[in-house]
């Protein structure tokens, strides 16, 4: 097809932009009827009319119709914008590609009335235009994926450090209460948490507590002695408090060695002997 498909295409939308533009918004909008909350219609007309202009520029330049050359950066990069900021504001992956894949019908209709007289070049304008989109939908499909695993991926750094709070209980001590499973990716948070605010406190005592900790197998083990060395490195001492019976019953069974490891049973116990060590007493002032 080459230059001349591309310029004739190029040149149809130009001429029919006040009648394509308002049906292509028509149709988006019925695409997302019960959206309408997320995007306002200036915001969704002023996209469509940045994307015909970045379009006819990109097919005047005669790029070739994969959509990937340098030719069509700029109609990617507004593509890239509208896929990320639909991601963020809740559109569904399908919702987002009908930005470019709704431009069909109307385009097609307009393509069918001007060149009717000419099915040669018709035809050529068709699988131009089917082309492009098609590249460009996916385009956007795939934006819009890479942006919500970007969301999600954020979104579980910051539960982790939520779930990770390390608790000043006393000067010098500190206790760090983990609840759930760990993980290699939980592992490292909890270090990094425990490492800084052992740095920001000074503290000689770190408690970790694994009440909420549902089960104890060799890998956990492994990332508690993790914890414990990173803590003993930074000049603290590691106590693992919340051993029931039954974790202390696997840990015996598998062979981990926590010797040289304080441990107990609950929190109070180690916190208890954390006030021991520092020389620390807590004197009741209650009348008897």
């Amino acid at each position: 097809m080459g230059t001349t498909a591309e310029q004739s295409l190029a040149d149809t939308i130009v001429a029919h932009e006040s009648e394509l533009l308002p049906e292509w918004i028509r149709q988006q909008l019925a695409a997302i009827a019960t959206r309408r909350d997320l995007m306002r219609d200036d915001e969704l007309k002023e996209q469509s009319q940045q994307f015909l202009g970045r379009f006819v520029r990109a097919l005047k330049s005669g790029a070739s119709a994969d959509g990937t050359s340098e030719a069509w950066a700029d109609t990617r990069a507004l593509l890239d914008h509208i896929s990320l900021s639909r991601a963020r504001q809740g559109f569904s992956p399908s919702e987002t590609a009908t930005f470019v894949f709704s431009l069909r019908q109307p385009l097609f209709d307009v393509l069918r009335k001007t060149n009717r007289d000419d099915l040669d070049r018709l035809s050529g304008d068709l699988l131009h235009m089917s082309t492009l989109l098609d590249k460009l939908g996916l385009y956007t499909f795939e934006v819009y994926q890479k942006a919500r695993e970007e969301v999600i991926q954020r979104q579980q750094q910051e539960m982790l450090e939520l779930s990770t709070p390390v608790v000043q209980l006393w000067d010098g001590i500190l206790a760090l209460p983990l609840i759930g499973t760990l993980d290699s990716a939980r592992t490292q948070t909890v270090m990094e948490n425990l490492l800084e605010k052992i740095v920001e406190t000074g503290s000689e005592v770190a408690i970790l507590d694994i009440t909420g900790v549902p089960t104890v197998d060799t890998l956990v083990a492994q990332h508690l002695m993790k914890a414990v060395a990173a803590a003993r490195l930074m000049g603290a001492e590691c106590i693992i408090s919340g051993i029931r019976p039954q974790i202390a019953q696997t840990i015996v069974h598998l062979g981990v060695d926590l010797a040289d490891v304080t441990t107990k049973a609950s929190l109070a116990d180690a916190f208890k002997h954390a006030l021991t060590r520092n020389e620390l007493t807590i004197v009741s002032t209650r009348t008897p």
